[in-house]
């Protein structure tokens, strides 16, 4: 396996921002930058051995620092929705950025998407690793508490991208950390609608009109919302109300590691299987993807162009009693791991 690094342009205030290359020896090959910790390619053969880029993104640095759909970013502090951009906290009202109408979405208006990160490409974990680190100051986008994360990215020689989340603090917080790649495995060269998807759910959060939780676990059973046995995307999103942006609440399991979903397009014959140790999963089949982001090679991005598989705890969990705990105490460890592992069919 090797690394290599490159120059990948600066930011206004001339920060340097690099592209860090991990090629296993199957070829695969996964391109990540320091800013926002942003998976900007990954590289997968199809069945005849030819090889595309599977995720969607930029080929400049200038298009990640306008507005994009957070692609291929690292999200936090905490991925996903909090209601009302508040929660209580022992006692305290804290006040979050409202990013997204009156709530608050993927860590704010400067969350982890938007960073330089620090980087070590000379860590071993299984392989050539990127380990990527941030410091974010207690107050940031609201937030309580000195919180020290790092992302491991690696990619091994089985064919998998293994994504490890740390964090630490010195005071409680909420803490969220996912990856927010969009993944068409057709190169992206057409929306991704026939893929076929199964989720190893049985339950969602339901959730109002502005995709907020209510605080009720819903079954999936005799929805279009169940993906329990592989479909194509296409076939009930036009019986969900905006498309597929939900989180599922993946089925319990013996293993460290639950088998959350597996993506597979038929023409090419890739497939992606995602592991974690998260108990949900946002689903997002890339309903506001409408035509005005032209990403990689020209190719114009509309709507449903990608999917998001998102690992994660649930939606707005410091305000909802009966949702797992996501609170971060000082002294503990916050750990996540996001495996998508690639094969050809």
């Amino acid at each position: 396996m090797i690394t290599e690094k490159k120059l990948f342009g600066h930011t206004p205030a001339g920060e340097e921002v690099y592209l860090f290359t991990l090629k296993n020896t199957n070829g695969i090959t996964v391109d990540i930058i320091n800013y926002g910790g942003i998976v900007t390619a990954l590289r997968l053969p199809d069945r005849e051995g030819k090889f595309d880029d599977v995720v969607l993104g930029f080929e400049k640095l200038g298009d990640y620092l306008k507005w994009h759909p957070y692609f291929g970013a690292i999200v936090g502090r905490y991925a996903n929705r909090i209601a009302n951009a508040r929660f209580k906290l022992d006692g305290k009202v804290y006040e979050l950025a409202a990013n997204n109408g009156n709530n608050h979405l993927h860590g704010g208006i400067k969350g982890f998407d938007r960073k330089i990160w620090n980087y070590d490409a000379s860590r071993y974990e299984g392989g050539i690793s990127l380990m990527l680190t941030y410091l974010s100051p207690h107050g940031e986008e609201g937030y309580p508490g000195n919180l020290s994360v790092d992302v491991i990215y690696s990619l091994s020689n089985d064919n998998e991208l293994k994504i490890i989340f740390k964090a630490r603090t010195d005071q409680a917080t909420p803490v969220n950390i996912s990856h927010h790649g969009y993944f068409n495995l057709k190169g992206g060269k057409e929306p991704a609608l026939d893929h076929k998807l199964m989720i190893n759910a049985s339950r969602f959060t339901e959730v109002k009109q502005d995709l907020i939780p209510t605080g009720k676990l819903t079954r999936v059973e005799g929805t279009p919302l169940d993906f329990r046995e592989m479909k194509p995307v296409k076939r009930d999103i036009g019986m969900v109300e905006g498309g597929y942006d939900h989180n599922y609440v993946l089925d319990e399991s013996d293993e460290l590691l639950k088998r959350a979903a597996v993506l597979y397009d038929p023409d090419s014959g890739r497939c992606m299987e995602v592991l974690t140790t998260q108990p949900g999963m946002q689903f997002y089949s890339g309903n506001f993807l409408d035509g005005s982001l032209t990403g990689k090679n020209g190719i114009v991005y509309n709507k449903h162009w990608g999917l998001c598989l998102e690992t994660q705890h649930f939606p707005d969990s410091p305000n909802q009693n009966d949702f797992p705990d996501t609170v971060l105490e000082p002294g503990d460890e916050y750990l996540h791991y996001a495996i998508y592992r690639f094969s050809v069919e």
